[in-house]
């Protein structure tokens, strides 16, 4: 009895299995038959020929994209200054080059190898960037000479040694120890060179022994750290020069003379070990007051070497990006209004020292305080934003007068994560009745969110010469689907709208988001950019399964008339093709 038992379980099983087998193959076969469809029609009245032949879209989008760099949208972290601009205008001064070395393809192999130090400038003779680094580069290279070598490369003519060292932009500057190279991201000056090239190649921290000496320092450095020791040499020293080879920018020095240190603002009878961070601004004097190890003294140098507030600009960049304090709070003003809410805003820095850096935008500065504050959304000001940085970025906006009570608490606030984000929005638009929808930052939940709709969105941008190409083919694959009840096509300008779930890698970007499915990422549309192409990516994503029915070029012979309702679908359908 339990055999028999046993066996039918068994077959039922087994009966069970092949059902789901067959069901599966069956769904699949209807799915694929979906997919294989006649969809000629959708090519019927053309819009699809300039992309109908592009097998790989993907190729030509990577390969147009250095040649046209008027379709590029400069964002926050662009402004280190890496892009190549050319500027006929441009007066090229004359300058001393005697101490720069000229490498081509025929003779950088063998000096790279031959020289242990080499600082190499990857350049092209048009760029605004190159012209405006060569007087700073050459007197680098005659202040480094004995010490490290100073080499430029013509990029533009020597292609390959482009290509070897992915020069993407101009200048791209490395360092090569030992036939080893590593970029350099520093300020674009003969001070900042000077010092990082002394860091790497020397032993970190200088002595300073004589009064004179240090008269000398002072006068010609704009930030240094002085360490006043016991001894110059031993585990004092050790800690000192082991933070002083992790920042780039300052120089260290140290010595055990009392005199001296008295000229560096130290107490000749302070307790040793004793460190300071001298600057030439408002806040001229940092005192360490930590524990002489590498660690904290890293932290203080980096926590203090920012000026209390940092007027943002191509060479001030990287310092604030390559600072280990990410969170970011900006001034947007004009240069008439920063007077009077500078000294406030730098009372306010005080308080949040080594938490946030406090950056000035000057917003009527056309070169960086325009873009920039065009980049954040900020149409007019006086305003403050809360930025966590590039790699989280997201955005809060104090709202209100600028006065160090509100901007004290904001930062508080900031810190404590109790803002609410803030991001960039078109108005919403009276109507949106057009085949393909506009989606915008407040209508963002609304639209594309929603649960019961399989969505497509474009991520455009205005400018952006792919996007303006793809225009009218999405324009004709949303005319075919409009009649689907299920299914949205739709738009945004990545320019001016911001939404957390709208992530961008370039123009366009085409997410696709599947009804009922709207907490997870959504789906990146990769597949050529025909109406063809892109309606088979959407038939096979979409959650909501869906038939597009061939419209009727001609009533059949023998049939009922249609009703006028019926009548005027069809007619619909003939004329948008």
């Amino acid at each position: 009895m339990a055999s028999s038992s046993s066996t039918t379980t068994r077959f039922l099983l087994v009966l069970l299995i092949s059902s789901l087998i067959l069901f599966n193959v069956i769904c699949s076969t209807t799915k694929d038959e979906d997919l294989d469809e006649d969809l000629s029609f959708l090519l019927d009245d053309g819009g699809d020929e300039s992309l109908t032949h592009s097998d790989d879209h993907h190729n030509l989008h990577h390969q147009q994209q250095y040649d046209e760099d008027e379709d590029e949208e400069e964002s926050y972290d662009d402004f280190e200054g890496s892009e190549g601009e050319q500027d006929e205008e441009y007066s090229m001064p004359e300058v001393d080059e005697k101490d720069v070395v000229v490498l081509k393809q025929g003779n950088f192999s063998d000096y790279i190898e031959k020289n242990r130090y080499v600082f190499v400038e990857f350049y092209a003779p048009w760029c605004g960037h190159c012209q405006a680094l060569a007087p700073e580069f050459a007197a680098a290279a005659t202040e480094l000479k004995g010490q490290a070598v100073l080499a430029k490369v013509d990029a533009s003519v020597e292609n390959e040694l482009g290509q070897q060292y992915e020069v993407h932009g101009f200048p791209t500057l490395y360092f090569f120890v030992d036939g080893v190279h590593k970029p350099y991201s520093g300020q674009r000056t003969k001070e900042a060179i000077v010092t990082w090239v002394k860091k790497k190649t020397g032993p970190g921290v200088s002595n300073v022994t004589t009064t004179e000496e240090a008269d000398h320092i002072l006068n010609t450095e704009e930030k240094l750290v002085v360490g006043f020791l016991d001894s110059l040499v031993g585990p004092q020293s050790d800690e000192l020069a082991a933070a002083s080879r992790i920042d780039d920018d300052v120089n260290f020095y140290q010595t055990d003379n009392p005199d001296v240190a008295k000229l560096f603002h130290i107490d000749p009878k302070a307790k040793r070990p004793a460190l300071v961070l001298l600057k030439k601004e408002a806040e001229k004097l940092s005192q360490f007051d930590g524990q002489f190890t590498k660690s904290e003294i890293v932290e203080f140098v980096f926590g203090n070497k920012l000026p209390l507030v940092t007027v943002f600009t191509r060479e001030s960049a990287p310092l604030v990006f390559d600072s280990p304090i990410k969170k970011q709070l900006l001034l947007f003003a004009t240069s008439n209004d920063s007077e009077k809410l500078l000294p406030v805003f730098r009372d306010a820095a005080k308080l949040f020292k080594g938490k946030l850096v406090f950056i000035f935008v000057e917003m009527d500065n056309e070169d960086v305080g325009k873009p920039v504050s065009e980049y954040f959304g900020v149409s007019d000001g006086p305003k403050i934003l809360a930025y966590t940085g590039n790699d989280d970025a997201r955005k809060f906006v104090h709202d209100g007068e600028v006065t160090l009570d509100t901007v004290k608490a904001f930062g508080a606030d900031f810190l404590e994560d109790k803002l609410k984000p803030f991001f960039k929005s078109d108005p919403i638009p009276e109507t949106n009745d057009g085949d393909v929808k506009v989606v915008v930052g407040n209508n963002f939940d609304d639209i594309v969110l929603d649960e019961s709709k399989d969505v497509l969105l474009e991520i455009y941008a205005p400018w952006c010469g792919h996007c303006q190409s793809l225009e009218p083919t999405y324009n004709k694959l949303a005319r075919h689907l409009r009649g689907v009840d299920s299914l949205v096509i739709a738009k945004m300008d990545g320019t001016t709208n911001e939404h957390p779930r709208a992530k961008a890698d370039g123009f366009p970007t085409l997410l696709f988001f599947p009804a009922g499915n709207k907490s997870f990422d959504p789906i990146t549309v990769d597949t050529d950019r025909t109406v063809v192409a892109l309606y088979k990516f959407i038939k096979k994503n979409a959650s909501i399964a869906f038939k597009l029915q061939k419209p009727v070029s001609s009533k059949s012979e023998g049939t009922d008339a249609t009703t006028p309702s019926q009548e005027s679908s069809a007619d619909d359908i003939k004329d948008e093709l």
